[in-house]
């Protein structure tokens, strides 16, 4: 810094005493910039002290005062009376070569004589009791200045390390200042100064280390405080608090700075809002179209014109992994457009609002109308769309080889949330629906793991396993898929499963050779009385016990082979059975005759199949069941049906005749009726109220055997009738009592084309009868039950089978209409056909088969 002490431009202003060099050029400049400014010394004034202000004296006084006579030892700060500041530097090694330079050592040996403005202090017993004094109150202490030219290389002054080295070497326990070399001649003299920097105003910038020395009050001016500087190297503030770095400008300035900014800011705000009062806000967008500034007609306007085409237009909608489109118009939404500007808003108060507004935009979408049914069907299709199962992890097999299926999560749509999400986001074109995610729980570790682990060694080779007798059963290696499945394991893997009957369904017939079928007892009618043919004990593979071990045996690396287990297999009637059933005599027999060729045809095939049928005590027996099918491949011909109420034909027909044939020698034996149903209406060869038809896979005929001996179905067919007998042990009589008839009605005609679809009937009256069946105790004749039942049957109708009447042909002319009289109708219309001893109707009306 400058040498200024203070700013009164008194004579003192500029006081230092300084070398020849100090007035050089580059010196004052860089005097002049702050920048690297010699050491100066200043003298620390006493407040409580007056100090006189001397003349300023010339040059020669100065030098007289640099040469005045210097002490051999300075006093310390204790001595003196001040207390010396302590000043934390770092410490610089000493570099100096063994013979400091002139230079050096004058300044060293006038860092210890007193200048010429100084007093040497009292010593000895005149040295006064030392005092211990607030810095600020202590006397001047001594700086020395160090020239500029007497820097070292690196900036710093020679005299700061020689500072620095001294105060290294001085004892801490021995305070003073190190004693000084003499003086050599010639050596130039650093100028000193009359002011000390307080402790409010430390050095700065690059200014070396001071070594402040405590001594008498000098006889000099008192110095005046410098005002501070704000350039480099000086301290800063506005002069309230000193030492403080801050602008020089004063408070006040800084004031009316910061209020014509405010002012500035409030007429700009004031401007502003009432330029665009009654508009839409700035940087509003409604769905992206850009209405801010504008006034609400405006905004309306340009609103209506961009958003109502969009309605119509197809919105491009995203569900998890699908993708689909919906109308708007068509999903039944709307744009509702008082609610759409009034969210617009009003224009902002708030001064920060206003101003971001000129940087970003404000989005505040469209308020939209909607018609619930029509979004909900929209959505509800395109959920439909998005929707799909989880695709579990698996592995199947195709042609040998074990493929895995990776598994993929399935997902549904969130319905509830979808209609919001879309009529909020259509009008931006693109809508994502949320959905929600099905996991899988098999992981692909747990895919791979089954199919190294499992699935390929399964496939490696065929599976043998050897029966007796030299069979062998092979489970061929392609057909590994057939038998062998996975199923999830709940931890992220694939459980294998084994399908033994799929195994036994592929071995067990090239094994059947090895195996005996048991055989069941049998009751045959051998000279008109039951004769027991006695059960035969198989012996059949056991498959479960064979296969126990297929899933290791699937995983062996070598050979796979295996042999069959075998087992006893009993019949399912044994000898013993059999005679327990008490099968001895005949209960009952009833023969119906009567039919045409054709259907005795019918009726003897099926009689053959249900000829030597047990029913044991306990089970149902079925009709249709034990026949099985009848048609054309089982050797059955076509005969005459009842189709539609009136004749017909069809393949099996007739066999309702051993139906009703049947069910009479059951009634009679005593068995419960489970199922039957009778004619539609009344074929005279049959008993009234006591007749059954039957229809392969519609109608059936069952009744239950409620005794605790079994009973045997004999059936005796000839071209001409059909009987059926009951032998089992006789235990009940059973009387029919059948009702007289009543509630008769007629019948109606049917005229048909004639031809083989038409069979003519002369028809019958229909009405309603009753049967009753009393069981009584064979033994004792007490009665066990009485039933009636009722049935009605319909009128049979009468059928008229009539010809086409002949076309006209051209007379020649002069003929009379008398040649074309009408007489032939009457003879081609053929008579009432007598009824058809092969045409019997179902009750509901439905085909059914005689």
């Amino acid at each position: 810094m400058s040498g200024s002490n203070g700013t009164d431009e008194s004579p003192h202003e500029h006081d230092d005493a300084r070398t020849e060099n100090v007035g050089s050029t580059a010196e004052s400049a860089r005097e002049a910039e702050g920048a690297s400014a010699p050491t100066e010394r200043f003298e620390a004034v006493d407040p409580h002290r007056e100090v006189t202000e001397p003349q300023a004296g010339s040059a020669t006084d100065q030098k007289a005062d640099v040469e005045a006579p210097q002490p051999e030892a300075a006093e310390s700060p204790e001595a003196s009376g001040a207390v010396e500041p302590q000043v934390d530097e770092p410490k610089t090694e000493d570099t100096a070569a063994p013979q400091a330079p002139a230079e050096v050592r004058a300044e060293s040996a006038e860092q210890t004589a007193p200048t010429s403005t100084e007093q040497a202090a009292p010593t000895g017993a005149d040295e006064p009791p030392t005092e211990h004094v607030h810095p600020s109150e202590a006397p001047t202490a001594v700086i020395p200045v160090v020239a500029p030219g007497n820097r070292a290389p690196d900036g710093s002054s020679a005299a700061t390390d020689r500072l620095l080295r001294s105060q290294g070497e001085q004892d801490p326990a021995q305070p003073g200042p190190a004693q000084s070399g003499p003086e050599e001649p010639g050596a130039p003299v650093p100028p000193t100064s009359t002011a000390m920097p307080s402790a409010a105003h430390p050095p700065q910038g690059d200014q070396p280390t001071q070594q402040m020395q405590a001594g008498p009050p000098p006889q000099g001016p008192p110095p005046v405080t410098p005002p501070p500087t704000g350039g480099p190297g000086g301290s800063g503030g506005d002069g309230d608090e000193p030492g403080r770095s801050g602008s020089n400008l004063p408070r006040r300035t800084i004031a009316l700075v910061v209020g014509g900014v405010v002012a500035l800011l409030a007429v700009f705000y004031v401007a502003d809002l009432a330029l665009s009062s009654g508009k839409v806000p700035r940087g509003v967008t409604v769905a992206g179209v850009e209405i801010g500034g504008m006034s609400l007609d405006a905004a309306e306007a340009e609103l209506t014109e961009q958003l109502t085409p969009r309605l119509g237009m197809p919105v491009d909608v995203t569900a998890g992994d699908t993708q689909g489109q919906i109308v708007p118009s068509e999903a039944g939404i709307g744009i509702d457009w008082p609610a759409t500007l009034d969210q617009v808003g009003s224009q902002p108060l708030n001064p920060f609002t206003r101003l971001a507004s000129f940087f970003g935009n404000d989005e505040v979408g469209v308020v939209s109308t909607r018609d619930e049914v029509a979004l909900s069907a929209a959505i509800e299709k395109a959920a439909a769309a998005a929707a799909h199962e989880p695709r579990e992890g698996n592995i199947v097999f195709e042609d040998g080889t074990p493929v895995p299926v990776t598994p993929q999560p399935g997902q549904q749509l969130d319905v509830a949330v979808a209609g919001d999400v879309f009529a909020e986001r259509w009008p931006y074109g693109d809508v994502s629906l949320p959905v929600e995610s099905v996991d899988v729980t098999v992981t692909r570790e747990g895919l791979d793991r089954a199919l190294a682990e499992v699935a390929v060694p399964a496939v490696a080779q065929d599976l043998v396993v050897r029966g007796l007798d030299g069979a062998v059963g092979v489970l061929p290696r392609d057909a590994v898929g057939a038998v062998l499945s996975f199923v999830p394991d709940g931890s992220g893997g694939l459980e294998p499963q084994y399908n033994t009957e799929a195994a036994i369904g592929i071995l067990a017939p090239q094994l059947a050779p090895s195996e005996t079928e048991p055989k069941d007892a049998r009751i045959v009618l051998d000279g008109g009385r039951p004769t027991i043919v006695p059960s035969e004990t198989g012996e059949m593979v056991d498959w479960p016990v064979t296969l126990e071990k297929l899933p290791d045996l699937l995983k062996e690396e070598g050979d796979r082979s295996t042999d069959a287990v075998y087992k006893k297999a009993e019949p399912e009637l044994t000898t013993e059975g059999a005679e327990k059933l008490g099968i001895k005599e005949v209960v009952s027999e009833f023969t119906t005759s009567g039919f045409e060729y054709a259907s005795g045809v019918n009726i003897r095939l099926a009689a053959q199949e249900i000829d030597g049928a047990i029913v044991k005590p306990g089970e149902t027996f079925s009709f249709n069941d034990y026949t099985g099918p009848r048609g054309a491949a089982e050797g059955y011909v076509e005969s005459g049906i009842i189709e539609a109420g009136r004749p017909g034909k069809a393949v099996g027909g007739g066999i309702s005749q051993l139906a009703t044939t049947l069910y009479n020698a059951t009634y009679f034996a005593g068995m419960e009726d489970v199922e039957h149903t009778e004619h539609s209406y009344y074929i005279s060869r049959y008993p009234a109220a006591r007749e059954a038809t039957i229809y392969d896979g519609a109608i059936d005929l069952k009744f239950r055997n409620p005794f605790d001996t079994g009973v045997l179905i004999q059936t005796i067919g000839t071209s001409s009738d059909i009987t059926v007998r009951i032998w089992g042990t006789k235990t009940v009589d059973v009387q029919s009592v059948t009702g007289n008839r009543t509630n008769f009605t007629s019948p109606n005609t049917i005229t048909l084309p004639a031809g083989s679809a038409c069979i003519p009937s002369s028809g019958a009256q229909g009405f309603t009868v009753t049967d009753t069946r009393i069981v009584t105790d064979a033994r004792t004749g007490a009665q066990i039950s009485n039933t009636t039942r009722t049935v009605r049957y319909d009128p049979v109708p009468i059928v008229k089978c009539i010809s086409p009447e002949p076309e006209p042909r051209d007379e020649p002319s002069g003929g009379g209409d008398d040649a074309t009289s009408g007489g032939a109708d009457s003879e081609d219309a053929p008579a009432p056909a007598p009824e058809s001893p092969a045409a019997e109707a179902p009750a509901a009306g439905g085909p059914e088969k005689e």
